[in-house]
């Protein structure tokens, strides 16, 4: 049955997923809010404009932390989470905190981002997120900046300089972080070897992602 009320964090397999929010610097053409009405396995991901504080976020995951066994956190919703750096890195902080004092039992802490952190903030983030995160996936999308631009559409002040800027946050990140992986979705079109070559010369692993679409 589907919930209408807009998640927080919501629960796919085994990993809670945390929706910080709806923004995103970039409108990619495979994009699933869009086809998807903003919902997501019968989760309604729409935050209609609010977004979550910090302390929302972490009473949610210790509530559903008891629902089922979790391997992973990840802040991963129908928006890029750096946008909310802020609350990001204080959400993930205390739930490190607490796992290292035996308070919570383990699991890894991971985010899906689309690499434009540092350009969006103005400044090199790699480090505090380092600090915070097990692993981190950045969806490069294509080893072509032309090709990434009709791809993931980004928006003006991030044009010129978005795909260079992501290419150094992951460059920043593998040197940081033990688990970086990048990523392209399938069929479209997109250069996979190249990518992984690419991924390679960056320090980070590749991974190709299944296309989703609404059918």
């Amino acid at each position: 049955m589907t919930d209408n009320t807009p998640k927080i964090v919501y629960r796919f397999k085994n990993a809670l997923y945390i929706n910080l929010t709806n923004r995103c610097p970039n409108a990619c053409v495979f994009c699933i809010k869009n086809p998807f009405k903003m919902y997501f396995e019968g989760y309604n991901l729409n935050l209609s404009g609010t977004e979550p504080s910090a302390r929302q976020v972490l009473d949610e995951i210790y509530r559903q932390l008891n629902d089922a066994p979790t391997k992973e956190v990840v802040f991963c919703g129908y928006g890029e989470p750096t946008m909310r750096l802020d609350v990001l890195l204080q959400t993930a902080r205390e739930l490190k905190q607490k796992i290292a004092a035996g308070a919570l039992a383990p699991f890894k802490i991971r985010l899906n981002t689309i690499g434009l952190a540092n350009l969006v903030h103005g400044r090199d983030v790699t480090g505090e997120l380092a600090a915070v995160l097990d692993k981190i996936n950045i969806s490069i999308n294509s080893p072509d900046k032309q090709e990434w631009l009709r791809l993931v559409r980004p928006l003006p002040q991030y044009a010129d300089k978005g795909y260079e800027s992501m290419l150094d946050f992951i460059r920043l990140c593998a040197q940081k972080m033990g688990d970086v992986v990048v990523s392209i979705v399938s069929r479209q079109g997109i250069d996979a070897q190249k990518t992984q070559e690419l991924a390679k010369s960056l320090g980070a692993k590749f991974y190709l992602r299944e296309f989703i679409d609404d059918k």
